[in-house]
């Protein structure tokens, strides 16, 4: 089986432990929690991605990294940590906690389908040793990522769609 292959089939069940995980443990918490504190637990998880930074750094990542994947990738993640970050510190200025917690969602699941299709592009699957010691991140860490977007969207409609329902009744 080619390198290529045995990424891909990494990327694609990556997800599949995550979301046993999810359904069993995870999910029934979050949606049980008060609204800001489900979304502080996942601010509180974005906010370690910063360490997306480590794309650039040479020795944990090879050379033959494309660059367009790397660059985009790293500052992706580095501005949505900052801003789960920001999230976190201004919870108790709701307003501009919600407002916080919307941009780093929006901006971390642009950045993820944007790397996404930078990685298929720039053809990473075929170079996917390049990614050095990063090389879990795409496999391991990306779909938690990607999950916990859905689920706080979810979470950030849920009561809006609720309370349409009870005054449309």
């Amino acid at each position: 089986m080619s390198p290529a292959t045995i990424f891909q089939i990494h990327l694609v069940l990556g997800y599949v432990p995550w979301l046993l995980c999810f359904g069993a443990y995870v999910w029934p918490r979050l949606k049980s929690m008060d609204r800001v504190e489900a979304q502080r637990a996942i601010a509180t998880l974005h906010s370690f991605r910063f360490f997306g930074l480590v794309f650039l750094v040479p020795g944990v990542v090879g050379a033959d990294l494309p660059a367009g994947f790397a660059t985009f990738a790293a500052y992706g993640d580095f501005a949505t940590g900052v801003l789960a970050m920001l999230a976190l510190l201004t919870i108790r200025i709701r307003p501009l906690f919600w407002l916080l917690v919307v941009a780093f969602n929006l901006v971390g699941t642009a950045d993820i389908i944007i790397d996404y299709y930078h990685g298929n592009q720039l053809g990473l699957a075929a170079v996917a040793g390049a990614l050095g010691a990063a090389y879990a991140i795409p496999i391991i860490y990306v779909p938690v990522l990607l999950i916990t977007h859905v689920l706080a969207f979810y979470l950030l409609l849920r009561p809006l769609v609720s309370k349409q329902r009870t005054t449309m009744l």
